[in-house]
C-alpha cells in the first residue's frame, strides 16, 4: 500500500532523476533556446562564428587579405595641401601606454592656417565639445555627470604639446575613450591645433 508519504518520496526521486540526467551534455549546452535569432548575428561576423559559412572556402567567415595588400599602419600618406612632405603612418603606432614617446617625436604636420583652425573648430565641437566644452574649461554637458574632464586653460593642460594632445585623442587617458577608431589622423591634428588655441585661454 503506498502511503501520502511514500507517493512524495517517489515524486521527489523521480524529480532529481530527471534532474540529473538533463545534466549529461555539460555545461556548455545551453539545450533548447527559444529565439536563438536574437543573439546569433543573421550577418557574416567576422570575429564570431557560430555555422560555417557556405559562400567563403574553407567555410570561414574571416578572410585573409588580397595578396599584394599592406596593412594601414605601414602606409603612407600626405596631409595638408600643395607640394607637403610624405608621412609615415607607421609613427602613429606607438602604444597606449607610451605617451611620452608621442610627446618627443610627434609634432602637427599641417601647417597652422585659419582654414585648418576652422576646420579644426568645427571637428572639435563634433567630438570634443559635449565633454571639454565650447571653450575648453571641462564644463560640457557631459562632464556634469562624468567629472574629472579637464581645463585645457589651467595647470599642466595648457603646456601639453602636439604628440601629447594627438596620443589622447587617439588612445584616451584616464576616463576619456580612444576616438582613433572614429577620427582620421588628419582631422585629430587639426583638433590638436585647435585644442592649442583653446589652451591660451
Amino acid at each position: 500500500m503506498i502511503t501520502k508519504h511514500t507517493g512524495i518520496t517517489i515524486l521527489a526521486l523521480a524529480g532529481l532523476i530527471l534532474g540529473g540526467s538533463s545534466c549529461e551534455k555539460g555545461h556548455n549546452d545551453t539545450g533548447l533556446v527559444y529565439a536563438p535569432q536574437m543573439y546569433e548575428s543573421v550577418g557574416y561576423e567576422p570575429y564570431r562564428q557560430i555555422r560555417p559559412n557556405p559562400i567563403n572556402p574553407e567555410g570561414l567567415n574571416m578572410r585573409l587579405p588580397a595578396k599584394g595588400t599592406v596593412s594601414r599602419p605601414n602606409y603612407r600618406t600626405t596631409f595638408g595641401e600643395g607640394a607637403f612632405e610624405t608621412t609615415d603612418m607607421m609613427m602613429y603606432n606607438i602604444p597606449a601606454d607610451s605617451i611620452g614617446i608621442a610627446e618627443r617625436v610627434l609634432t602637427n604636420p599641417i601647417p597652422d592656417s585659419e582654414k585648418a583652425l576652422a576646420e579644426g573648430q568645427i571637428l572639435y565641437t563634433r567630438y570634443c565639445s559635449h565633454c571639454h566644452g565650447t571653450t575648453g574649461k571641462g564644463d560640457g554637458p557631459v562632464a556634469k555627470q562624468y567629472k574629472g574632464v579637464p581645463n585645457y586653460s589651467t595647470d599642466a593642460y595648457k603646456t601639453m604639446n602636439d604628440g601629447h594632445i594627438f596620443h589622447v585623442i587617439t588612445h584616451g587617458k584616464g576616463r576619456m575613450w580612444p576616438h582613433g577608431s572614429q577620427i582620421t589622423p588628419d582631422d585629430r591634428w587639426k583638433i590638436v591645433q585647435y585644442v592649442h588655441k583653446l589652451q591660451q585661454g
